[in-house]
C-alpha cells in the first residue's frame, strides 16, 4: 500500500491523473447506460448495442490507462510503440464486449460473476499489453505478486459493478455500476504501476519516431471523447425516440373509446384513461396490481388467447355494481426488446349500453309495444313453461281468452288514441288481477289472454277470476274528460280436461269465447257446457247462502255424546243445516265447500257459535256443547275476543263450551293457531282435537298443546273387527289417551259390538248413530230438562234422521 501511494504521488502528474479519472468515470457511466439498453434488446438491435457498449467501455479503459501513463514521470525519457498501443485498445474492446454479453445473456448472479471476471481480466490484459508498448531508458523489473493483486482488484470491481447494477434500468443503478467499475480500473492500473521498478540503462535508446506523450494525450482524449459522446448521444436519441413514441401511443390510447390495459406477468403495467375511468382509479394506483381475478373476472374459465373475444366483468375498485365487458388481447412482444417479453395489451369494451340495447330489443320482441304485456310469441313460450310447471308440481291451470265488447265503436267514434287508452287501461286492470306465476298477455287488437296457475280446484278458481274480470272490466275508461263504456266477454279452457298443449288450450278458450259472445256478451263461458252449468249452480248457491245467513235460514241440529262407562248423555255437538226456501233442506256437504270458496265460512262459523251457545245456555242441565272451528276461524286473531263476547252475551259458562279443531287446520299458520288456542284455554274453554289420526303430525301436535279431548275419526271406528289394523289403531289411540290422561271420544259408533269393544278398552265417550242422530233443539228435552231421567245405552236412540250428516259446523 505504501509503495502504491508513493508511486501515485511522487511518480505521476496528479493533474493528468485527475483527467484520467474523469475520463474513466464518464466512460464507465456511459457504458452502463448503454448496457441497460443492450439488456432490453434482442437480435440485430442487441448486437448493435453490444458493439457500441464494448467500444465505449474498451476505449474508456484504454484512454484511462494511457492518460495515466502520460502522467507517469519516472525521470527518464519515455515513448510508446504504436503496435502495442493499438493492440491494447482492441483487447480492451473485445474483452469488454464479451464480458457484458455474458452478463446480459441471462439474469443471474452466475452470469454477473462470469461477465465480471471477463471484464476484469480484459482490463488487466489491456493494461499489461499497453505496458509492453512502454519504452524508456532502462529495464523494467516486475513484482509478480503485485501484478496478481492488480488483476484481482480489477476482477472484483467489475464483478461488484455488474451484481449491484443488475439490469441498470435507473440512473442510480447506472451510477453505482459505473463507479464500481471505475474504481476497479483505477485500482488495477495504479497497483500494476506500483509493481514495476525501472533500472536505468543509458545504452537503451528511445527512438524518435515513437509517439510522444503530448501527441498521445491529445489523440487518446479526442478519440475517447468522441466515442463517449457518441454513446451518450445514441442513448439520448433512443430515449427521446422511445419517449416520443410512448407519448404518441399514450395520446392515441387516451383518445380511444375502449379501455386499454397493458399487462405483464399478470400485473398491470400501463392503462389508458378510459380503462382508469372504467375501474374508478388513477393509473399510479393501478400499476403493479393483479388484473385477472381481482379487477377482471371472465364468465368462462380458460386461458386468454390472442385475438379471441371473451366476456367478463369489471369490479370497480371504488365499489359498486360489476360492469359487463368484452375483452380482446394482443401480444406486444416485438422480438427486439426483452422488456416486451410477455407484454400483452387487453382492449376492454364496456358492454353496458349494448346489453341495455339488447335487453330493450329482447323486451320489444317479447312484449306488446303499446301495453307492455307479453305478446303472442312470448305467450306461447310462457304458456308452455307454465304447462311444464303444473305437470311437475300437481298445480292446476286455466286459459282465459278476453275480448273487449264495443271496442270498435269507441275506436271509431273517439279516434285511435282513445282506443289506445282503452287498451292500456285494460292491460293495467288485467295485470292487477293476477299474481305470479299467473300472467296476462295481449294477442292483438282488443283480444287478451290470462293464464292462471292455481293450487286448488281450477274450475272454481277460474270461475272466480272470470267473474272478477267481468266486474273489473265493466268500469268505464276516462279519456279527455269523457267516460268510455267498457265491457268484455270471456272464454275459459282448463288443463288437462280441455287440452294438454298450448295450441289446444288456446283454441278451446277461443271457442268458449265465441259461445260467450253468442250468449249476449258480458259473460264468461267454459269450453265444456256441463261445466258451465256446474259453475253457474255453485255461484247461485253462494249467492243464496249469503242471503240465507243474513235471513236466518240456517238451523243447528245437535248430536248427543254419551259416557261409555254408564251410557249417560253428557253433551251435544252442534251441526249446521240449511233450510233453503225453494230447494228444501240442503246437506252440509253441498253448501260448506261453497262457503269456503266464496269467503262465507267465517260468517257462517260465527253464526253457528252464537246459536249453539245461546241454545246450550237455555238447557236446565249443564251439558257441554261442542262446536267445530274452521281453519279461517282458527287463524283469525279476533277469535278469542269473539268467543269471550259470545260467552258473556249468552251467559254460557266457559267450561261447558268445547271447541273442536282438526289437525290440518293448524298448519296454515301453526304459531298463530297455537296462540289462539292458548288464549281460548285461558278463558276456561275446552279444546278438542277432532278426526285424530288423519292429520299431518298427530303426536307432535299433542306434544305442542295440552288438548282436553281426543276424538278418534269414524273411519277407524267403523272398521273395528272388520280390519285388524283399524282395531289395533283404535286400541293404540285409547292407550295413548290413558297415558297422557286425555279423554278419548270415539266417533261414528253405530253397532252394539263397537260399543262393547270401546267400553272394554276404557273409551271415555261415544258419539254416533248408536247413541243418537242429529236433531233440532226442540226434540232434546228428554236429556236437557233437569227432572228428566238420564238416558242409557240400552239401544240406539233415534231423534230424527238428518240427511247428509257431516262432522263440521262451518
Amino acid at each position: 500500500m505504501l509503495k502504491f501511494l508513493t508511486c501515485l504521488t511522487t511518480q505521476h502528474d496528479l493533474r493528468l491523473v485527475l483527467v484520467a479519472g474523469l475520463v474513466c468515470i464518464a466512460g464507465c457511466f456511459t457504458t452502463f447506460r448503454l448496457y441497460s439498453r443492450m439488456r432490453g434488446a434482442r437480435g440485430v438491435v442487441r448486437a448493435a448495442w453490444l458493439l457500441l457498449t464494448g467500444l465505449v467501455a474498451g476505449s474508456s479503459v484504454w484512454a484511462t490507462h494511457f492518460i495515466a501513463m502520460v502522467a507517469f514521470t519516472p525521470g527518464l525519457k519515455t515513448g510508446y510503440s504504436p503496435t502495442g498501443t493499438l493492440l491494447s485498445l482492441m483487447i480492451a474492446a473485445l474483452f469488454m464486449a464479451s464480458g457484458f454479453a455474458v452478463a446480459s445473456a441471462q439474469r443471474s448472479t452466475t452470469n454477473d460473476f462470469a461477465g465480471g471476471v471477463l471484464i476484469g481480466l480484459g482490463v488487466a490484459a489491456m493494461h499489461y499489453t499497453g505496458m509492453s508498448a512502454f519504452v524508456t531508458q532502462g529495464h523494467l523489473v516486475w513484482e509478480h505478486a503485485t501484478v496478481g493483486m492488480s488483476a484481482i482488484l480489477g476482477v472484483f470491481g467489475a464483478t461488484a459493478a455488474l451484481v449491484l447494477a443488475g439490469q441498470a434500468r435507473t440512473v442510480r443503478k447506472q451510477a453505482i455500476g459505473g463507479g464500481l467499475l471505475c474504481l476497479g480500473i483505477v485500482a488495477l492500473h495504479f497497483t500494476g504501476m506500483s509493481a514495476i521498478t525501472i533500472i536505468p540503462d543509458a545504452s537503451i535508446q528511445v527512438p524518435d519516431q515513437l509517439l510522444s506523450g503530448g501527441i498521445l494525450t491529445l489523440a487518446v482524449g479526442s478519440i475517447t471523447a468522441m466515442i463517449i459522446l457518441g454513446g451518450l448521444g445514441a442513448v439520448a436519441i433512443e430515449s427521446q425516440t422511445s419517449r416520443s413514441a410512448l407519448e404518441r401511443i399514450r395520446r392515441l390510447a387516451n383518445a380511444a373509446y375502449e379501455g386499454l390495459v397493458v399487462v405483464q406477468s399478470g400485473k398491470i403495467n400501463d392503462a389508458n384513461a378510459a380503462f382508469c375511468e372504467l375501474v374508478g382509479a388513477d393509473l399510479p394506483e393501478l400499476v403493479g396490481r393483479s388484473l385477472v381475478g381481482s379487477i377482471l373476472t371472465f364468465d368462462e374459465a380458460g386461458p386468454t388467447r390472442e385475438g379471441v373475444r371473451r366476456e367478463g366483468k369489471i369490479q370497480p375498485i371504488s365499489g359498486g355494481r360489476e360492469i359487463p365487458v368484452e375483452v380482446f388481447s394482443r401480444l406486444m412482444d416485438d422480438g427486439a426488446r426483452i422488456e416486451t417479453s410477455g407484454l400483452t395489451v387487453l382492449a376492454v369494451r364496456d358492454l353496458r349500453e349494448r346489453r341495455a340495447a339488447e335487453e330493450k330489443i329482447r323486451y320489444l320482441a317479447e312484449h306488446d309495444g303499446l301495453t307492455g304485456l307479453p305478446n303472442r310469441n312470448s305467450l306461447q313460450v310462457r304458456l308452455g313453461a307454465a304447462l311444464d310447471r303444473v305437470e311437475a308440481s300437481g298445480e292446476t291451470l286455466s286459459v282465459i281468452c278476453i275480448d273487449l265488447d264495443h271496442f270498435k265503436e269507441a275506436n271509431d267514434q273517439h279516434g285511435h288514441l282513445a282506443g289506445d287508452a282503452i287498451l292500456v287501461e285494460t292491460a293495467r286492470r288485467l295485470q292487477s288481477a293476477v299474481q305470479a306465476p299467473s300472467f296476462a298477455a295481449r294477442l292483438g287488437g282488443d283480444e287478451f289472454i290470462i293464464v292462471q296457475v292455481a293450487g286448488g280446484d281450477q274450475p272454481t278458481a277460474a270461475a272466480e277470476l272470470s267473474g272478477s274480470l267481468l266486474e273489473l272490466l265493466s268500469a268505464p275508461v276516462v279519456y279527455e274528460g269523457q267516460e268510455l263504456a267498457l265491457g268484455s266477454s270471456l272464454g275459459v279452457s282448463l288443463y288437462p280436461d280441455d287440452g294438454r298443449t298450448t295450441e289446444a288450450l288456446m283454441a278451446n278458450a277461443d271457442m268458449a269465447l265465441y259461445r260467450a259472445k253468442e250468449s249476449g256478451r258480458g259473460v264468461y263461458r267454459f269450453f265444456k257446457r256441463e261445466m258451465d252449468d256446474t259453475i253457474r249452480e255453485r255461484r247461485n248457491l253462494a249467492r243464496d247462502l249469503r242471503q240465507g245467513i243474513a235471513e236466518d235460514e240456517l238451523v243447528v241440529h245437535y248430536q248427543p255424546l254419551a259416557r261409555a262407562s254408564d251410557g249417560e248423555v253428557c253433551g251435544f255437538e252442534a251441526l249446521v243445516r240449511w233450510q233453503h226456501p225453494t230447494r228444501g233442506m240442503i246437506p252440509p256437504l253441498e253448501f260448506i265447500p261453497v262457503a269456503e270458496e266464496n269467503g262465507l265460512i267465517g260468517a257462517l262459523g260465527d253464526w253457528v257459535l252464537r246459536r249453539a251457545c245461546a241454545d246450550a245456555a237455555s238447557w236446565e242441565k249443564p251439558l257441554r256443547i261442542a262446536v267445530n272451528l274452521s281453519p279461517i276461524q282458527l287463524h283469525n286473531p279476533a277469535l278469542p275476543s269473539l268467543v269471550h263476547e259470545v260467552l258473556i252475551s249468552t251467559g254460557l259458562s266457559p267450561s261447558r263450551l268445547e271447541l273442536e279443531i282438526t289437525e290440518s287446520a293448524l298448519f296454515k299458520d301453526y304459531q298463530r293457531a297455537l296462540d289462539n288456542l292458548r288464549r281460548l284455554k285461558a278463558l276456561g274453554v275446552r279444546i278438542a282435537m277432532d278426526d285424530f289420526g288423519t292429520g299431518f303430525s298427530s303426536l307432535s301436535t299433542l306434544q305442542s298443546f295440552p288438548f282436553d279431548k281426543i276424538k278418534i275419526d269414524k273411519s277407524f271406528v267403523e272398521n273395528i273387527h272388520r280390519h285388524d289394523r283399524a282395531t289395533v289403531i283404535v286400541r293404540a289411540v285409547l292407550g295413548l289417551g290413558r297415558s297422557l290422561e286425555i279423554p278419548v271420544v270415539a266417533e261414528g259408533v253405530e253397532t252394539e259390538e263397537q260399543i262393547v269393544f270401546l267400553r272394554g278398552e276404557n273409551c271415555t265417550e261415544l258419539q254416533g248413530y248408536a247413541i243418537g242422530r242429529p236433531a233440532p233443539i226442540d226434540t232434546l228435552s228428554a236429556w236437557t230438562l233437569a227432572g228428566a231421567a238420564p238416558a242409557r245405552l240400552e239401544g240406539p236412540v233415534d231423534l230424527g234422521q238428518a240427511p247428509g250428516e257431516v262432522k263440521r259446523s262451518a
